[in-house]
């Protein structure tokens, strides 16, 4: 009797590992879990400008300190591998970090912009893009070295670009960039057009190879596009000769408004009467001379 009970509760205890070996192999699987949605690091980045009112130039100052060791402390770089951001719109400076911090701006030095711009609210990013659209742009010069070969030979090498960004070629149906841009480069602050007029040729150069190369990012890509079909037309050298001819562009008349002129010639001493000839005896005596107005030459935008 000891022994069938003993053999009893043997057979249990195989029955008991049996049991937990079969339940250890057997795989039960997990529900489904749902797609993961793809999305930038921060999709709430972009809109979130339109929230935010104009910037503050003086809060921008500050917020701007961390930008100065690329951009320079008033946003003219002493590298040129960085962008001129002085004289930028307020909103476009506002955008393009926006743009870095939701992920969607990709190229170039994306990867340190960046992390950059992610602990910056869209009330930071208008603030410092009022600070740099407040600082006056500086320049470089443009290469005039006389072309040898190819279907600019014999011109100077910024030639090319200027034509390109005075005139365009309409029988490439490329539009004058000046169009958008402004004929000193100074871009447009309504529809944050950017200035480029003394940006760094390299930049430049670099920029409109990304716009040929028609690929983007960007989710909304209307301005994109619009770049993309002016640069596909153009050759390396064109991009080479408009990035020079722009990095050499002084924007002159920027320096004196109209009224700080009208107010320095109302100032100006009137010219000194002629010394009156006496007239013969007989002749009949000339009338007065009507003084003619000051005049003031407006200071244009030159090439150097």
């Amino acid at each position: 009797m000891r022994h069938a009970r003993a053999y009893g509760i043997a057979a249990l205890a195989a029955l008991a590992v049996a049991a937990a070996a079969y339940a250890q192999t057997t795989v039960t699987p997990l529900p489904e879990a749902p797609p993961v949605q793809a999305a930038p690091l921060d999709a709430s980045a972009v809109a979130d400008l339109a929230k935010a009112h104009w910037g503050d130039a003086k809060a921008g100052a500050t917020k701007a300190g961390a930008c100065a060791a690329c951009h320079g402390l008033d946003g003219n770089p002493t590298d040129p591998q960085y962008p001129r951001l002085a004289g930028m719109p307020e909103r476009y400076v506002a955008q393009q970090l926006a743009l870095f911090k939701a992920g969607e701006r990709t190229t170039g030095m994306a990867a340190v912009m960046m992390p950059m711009a992610q602990p910056l609210s869209a009330q930071d990013m208008r603030d410092i893009g009022a600070y740099f659209a407040q600082q006056k742009s500086g320049a470089g010069i443009a290469d005039d070295t006389v072309v040898a070969t190819g279907p600019y030979a014999g011109t100077k090498f910024y030639e090319a670009g200027a034509k390109l960004f005075r005139s365009g070629d309409a029988s490439r149906g490329i539009p004058a960039c000046m169009a958008c841009h402004g004929p000193t480069g100074a871009g447009n602050p309504g529809p944050a057009y950017p200035h480029i007029g003394g940006q760094q040729s390299a930049y430049l150069a670099r920029r409109l190879q990304e716009y040929r190369a028609g690929t983007t990012t960007v989710r909304d890509h209307h301005l994109f596009d619009v770049m993309a079909s002016v640069a596909k037309p153009l050759s390396d050298e064109e991009f080479q000769s408009l990035a020079s001819y722009l990095q050499g562009l002084h924007a002159r008349a920027d320096e004196a408004s109209p009224e700080q002129v009208a107010v320095q010639a109302a100032a100006a001493p009137a010219p000194a009467p002629a010394a009156a000839v006496p007239a013969p005896a007989s002749a009949a005596p000339a009338p007065a001379s009507t003084p003619a107005p000051a005049t003031t030459t407006q200071p244009v935008a030159t090439q150097s």
